[in-house]
């Protein structure tokens, strides 16, 4: 009960100082503004004093947060006829006095250089003993949209459904979406349905007629962008021709595949054919005589010369010479494909024909197969 009365007793003493002092602010602007960012604004603090107001002056600018948990934050100050721009670090450099000397009754203020962190409730407290004034502002910075992009999607054939889409990526909301047709008649398909928030046109059913250059605006209430799109509606594929022609294109790779493999296997077989006949050839060939069956074939055809030519007169003359009766090894025997000569035979004749013809008769030595002397 005591705490009631004596907040009662307060609230009556803060209405009667009020009235007591001359104090008043007789700025009478709009309490909401809305800028874009990068611009500049300000926000107006007019007062009056009066003589019965004989305390310092003291004026102060505060950012009032949304949320209620977290305190004020004084963004500048005017205390013992000196002012403190540069309080507030994030506006460090952006925000000044109107009036080089606030006292005289203006303590509006300037902020430039606006960014979407600036927007706020905004209060001005003007102080000077005995009387308490303040007034609140509202402002929005809002962030104009950026370029947006614009595009087709989906296949854009006749007889197919085609949207175009325009989005910008940065902007305050709400973003307002218009599309227009700048060539040709100028108005968009009569099939065409237009989602101005989303920033879609959807032409349904495109004809050859949906073609042409489209522009797309986006805007908020602090500016606008825009961006073009030119849309070619084609007639459809003929699906029939693509696919006879990818049937076409198939069977000459396989039949391009079945000409390198035949062609392979034919060099493939040529060349085993070829070293066949190599070896074939190489069977039939007689191996070359060595030096040693040659020297031999000369020996013994030197013995025949000899016998051949034997009379009585000479006989004891080659019984007297040495007989090279060697036979040689069997390394050097003829090759079995060569037919060895038949030995020569003694030929017998009666000798009474003998001695009719003029011949003495002569005993001649057989010979074997390798012309030695039997």
């Amino acid at each position: 009960m005591e705490l009631t009365i004596g907040r009662f007793c307060c609230v009556l003493l803060s209405l009667f100082a009020g009235l007591a002092s001359g104090l008043e602010i007789t700025s009478a602007g709009p309490t909401s503004i809305e800028k874009a960012s990068g611009q500049s604004v300000k926000l107006d603090c007019q007062f009056n004093l009066a003589s019965v107001d004989s305390g310092p002056l003291d004026i102060e600018w505060s950012l009032i947060p949304t949320d209620n948990q977290k305190e004020e934050k004084v963004v500048i100050l005017y205390s013992g006829d000196r002012s403190y721009e540069d309080y507030y670090i994030e506006m460090k450099g952006r925000v000044h006095f109107n009036s080089a000397d606030p006292k005289n009754g203006d303590a509006s203020i300037n902020l430039t250089g606006l960014k979407s962190a600036d927007s706020g409730t905004y209060q001005c407290k003007v102080k000077k003993a005995p009387g308490i004034r303040s007034r609140r502002m509202l402002l929005i910075v809002m962030v104009k949209p950026s370029k947006p992009r614009c595009y087709a999607e989906g296949p854009t054939q006749e007889g197919k459904d085609i949207v175009l889409r325009c989005k910008s990526n940065e902007g305050t909301n709400p973003l307002q979406y218009s599309w227009d047709k700048t060539s040709g008649g100028k108005l968009l398909p009569s099939s065409a349905v237009l989602d101005p928030l989303g920033g879609t046109v959807n032409v349904r059913n495109a004809s050859a007629g949906a073609s042409g250059s489209y522009r797309c605006i986006a805007s908020n209430r602090v500016g606008s962008e825009e961006c073009t799109l030119y849309l070619n509606v084609t007639p459809p594929p003929n699906t029939a021709g693509i696919i006879a022609g990818a049937i076409i294109a198939v069977l000459l790779f396989l039949i391009i595949i079945a000409i390198i493999l035949f062609c392979c296997c034919r060099a493939r077989h040529r060349k085993k054919y070829e070293k066949e006949i190599c070896n074939e050839i190489r069977e039939d060939v007689p191996p070359p005589k060595s030096r040693a069956s040659t020297a031999r074939s000369f020996t013994v055809g030197s013995q025949r010369s000899s016998l051949g030519s034997m009379s009585p007169s000479n006989l004891h003359e080659y019984a007297l010479k040495p007989q090279y009766d060697k036979i040689p090894s069997d390394e050097y025997e003829r090759p079995p494909s060569s037919v060895p000569l038949p030995p020569p035979t003694a030929t017998r004749m009666a000798g009474p024909n003998l001695s009719r013809m003029g011949g003495i008769p002569v005993m001649i030595p057989a010979q074997n197969r390798d012309g030695s002397i039997v």
